[in-house]
């Protein structure tokens, strides 16, 4: 009869055991609100610089980038 009565709780006991402390999933769900709303507001934000684009392959002048410059130093 003893052995029938201590199967929940050992059950019980190896279920907290496995399961992470509460503070790890409080501390997962607030990183989790912090990096949605971060989200949010930068979405509703919009673009910082909206005349600028990606690096891409492709330059057609400008100010700055290496076709503005002479780095072999030959034309001096």
């Amino acid at each position: 009869m003893d052995e029938s009565r201590q199967s929940p709780t050992d059950a019980g006991v190896v279920l907290r055991k496995l399961m992470p402390p509460p503070a790890l999933c409080g501390f997962l769900l607030l990183l989790a609100l912090v990096f949605a709303a971060s989200y949010a507001v930068g979405s509703a934000a919009g673009p910082v610089a909206p005349g600028m684009h990606g690096t891409s392959g492709n330059r057609t002048g400008g100010t700055g980038g290496s076709g503005d410059m002479d780095m072999h130093g030959g034309g001096h």
